[in-house]
């Protein structure tokens, strides 16, 4: 079982503790079905992508995006065990989150965990571990066009009757009131970022599906979005599914029922490859 990062050093005030949610991505990572997924996308060459490709003829580094990365749990995660999960460990971090704190925090999990997963490793994975930056951000905003391979997302999904307010998570001043520090209100408002969704818990959901065709690597990219049963995912895949023969989205982690309905969910989004195309007529013939 790979270990979980240590999130002591997060102000839970500010910024979301790690639940369930958070966990149930880290076993979903974790899972064999999922990292024989990953390591065969991620270790073979692009299928005719050339330009794409090495010097030495294998696909380049992955780079993984984490928006919203609160704590920094998930994303100093998938870093520190990019060799076990993906084949590889020289991935490219990067996450991004609309609340500054979260940024300072996820920056120090992450170092703190791939310092931590360096004593037990090699020189050689150690300095294959490139921790990009946190970018105080909303969604994808910062991002090019097909630039990401792996995105992975934690949304806020408790419906709500209203998004909260962001004046306090982009202030100038970075989170603090006009008195010079944090009031209880702001604390609140930025806390509320990492959880409040609005109508169906949704809103911020649907603005990031908007943005995964234009953001995701058109030869690898793949997505990971948690989901809870009030966000209707049934209604969610049939949306994604409408996209176009070239994606595909599976249901690939789920926590315990409640009601005969499972209380989480993550999906996988991902655009078919030319390997997996072929291999999808094979069997239709």
């Amino acid at each position: 079982m790979l270990p979980t990062p240590s999130t002591s050093h997060v102000n839970t005030d500010r910024i979301y503790d790690p639940a369930e949610d958070s966990f149930l991505l880290l076993d979903t990572f974790s899972s064999k079905s999922e990292i024989q997924f990953l390591k065969t996308r991620f270790m073979r060459p692009i299928e005719q992508a050339t330009e794409q490709t090495t010097e030495h003829g294998s696909a380049p580094s992955p780079l993984i995006l984490e928006v919203g990365t609160g704590s920094g749990v998930i994303l100093a995660f998938v870093t520190a065990h990019a060799k076990e999960i993906f084949g590889r460990a020289d991935v490219l971090s990067l996450g991004t989150d609309i609340n500054w704190y979260a940024c300072q925090a996820t920056e120090q999990t992450m170092r703190q965990t791939c310092r931590d997963k360096a004593t037990y490793n090699t020189i050689g994975i150690a300095k294959a571990m490139n921790p990009l930056a946190t970018l105080n951000a909303d969604l994808t905003a910062p991002i090019r066009s097909g630039m990401i391979d792996v995105l992975i997302f934690n949304p806020p999904y408790v419906p709500t009757s209203e998004l909260p307010r962001t004046v306090a998570a982009n202030a100038e001043n970075k989170g603090t009131s006009s008195r010079g520090k944090s009031t209880f209100e702001d604390d609140s408002d930025m806390l509320a970022l990492s959880y409040a969704g609005g109508v169906d818990g949704m809103e911020v959901t649907n603005r990031l599906l908007d943005q995964i065709p234009f953001v995701l690597s058109k030869s690898r990219g793949v997505a990971y979005i948690l989901l809870c049963r009030q966000n209707r995912p049934d209604k969610v895949v049939q949306q994604i599914r409408r996209w176009g023969a070239d994606w595909d989205v599976s249901v690939v982690g789920h926590s315990g029922k409640t009601g005969g309905w499972e209380r989480l969910q993550i999906i996988r989004i991902c655009r078919i490859t030319l390997v997996e195309a072929g291999n999808q007529s094979l069997s239709e013939n």
